[in-house]
């Protein structure tokens, strides 16, 4: 027998296939070896909005990735919701208790301040602090009380361009670029629409933002060109009283989180923004 034998021939390229195919196979599963290491490590460090490519995978193993990145925004838009709730009772709480002590400190320093006995004597000064102190603190409640107090979304069919354009007409110093063909409606609160996408663009013009972008990429995606958030920032701006203004009352950005909850729909800080803007916001749809 001969090296031309085409036995030996056929017998040496399957070998050939065979250990191509085997180091094919071992890369394959490294790959998913590395794959699962990441989503583990993304979800114990709470990060769920992983979205790892599909390419190179079988048919099968693609469909679980999509389902996979698929399910990270769901668990992802979920966590808001339950954040939202948590931030909504104890809110609900601290109002509660601090009213408690506020409006009678309010109201007997006031009744002190009628007192003429008291007036033009050294109390008197005293007094008016701790008046003007009560009723700051009761105003500051009387604000977040919103987040407990928010009514029921009134659900309607909404015509997104004409909101936005109504929208145009508050920030006139702005150019906007509205892309959804004109055709785009969907079932919200008109109102409480408007009061999100008008605090959204409240936010981009104090950021020094000039051109605001709103297009539908299965979402609603809103962009502008102000300032940066930066990421120790982007991780508190839904959380109530937290703020990076001096004279802000940090419920901006999570009573209108809240607002997009009531109609079935999530607000969030994009990962990456659109391409040619700074900051993106999404609005989609809740699980």
């Amino acid at each position: 027998m001969t090296m031309t034998d085409p036995h030996i021939l056929i017998l040496a390229l399957a070998g050939i296939l065979i250990v191509a195919a085997a180091v094919r196979f071992y890369r394959h599963q490294c790959l998913l070896r590395d794959r699962a290491y990441l989503m583990r490590e993304a979800v114990r460090n709470r990060d769920f909005s992983f979205r790892l490519p599909v390419k190179g995978l079988f048919f099968g193993e693609r469909a679980m990735q999509q389902a996979l990145n698929d399910m990270s925004l769901d668990i992802k838009a979920l966590e808001a919701r339950k954040e939202v709730e948590s931030w909504q009772r104890l809110t609900r709480v601290l109002t509660h208790e601090i009213m408690n002590a506020a409006t009678p400190i309010c109201s007997i320093s006031q009744a002190y301040l009628a007192d003429p006995s008291i007036k033009g004597t050294p109390y008197e000064e005293g007094i008016i602090a701790i008046h003007q102190t009560g009723m700051g603190m009761t105003a500051f409640v009387e604000n977040y009380r919103k987040l407990t107090d928010l009514q029921e979304a009134e659900l309607e069919e909404v015509d997104l361009q004409q909101t936005l354009e109504t929208l145009g007409t508050l920030y006139p110093d702005v150019t906007w670029h509205i892309r959804t063909d004109g055709q785009l409606r969907f079932k919200a609160d008109r109102g409480m629409m408007l009061q999100v996408l008008s605090n959204l663009a409240k936010n981009a013009c104090e950021a020094g933002a000039k051109d605001i972008d709103i297009r539908w990429d299965n979402a609603l995606l809103i962009s502008n060109n102000g300032a940066p958030i930066p990421p120790d920032v982007a991780r508190e701006i839904f959380v109530p009283f937290f703020t990076t203004k001096q004279t802000g009352s940090g419920i901006g950005l999570a009573l209108a989180r809240l607002m997009m909850h009531k109609q079935g729909m999530n607000l969030s800080l994009a990962e990456q923004p659109v391409p040619g803007f700074r900051t993106t916001f999404v609005i989609s749809k809740l699980p």
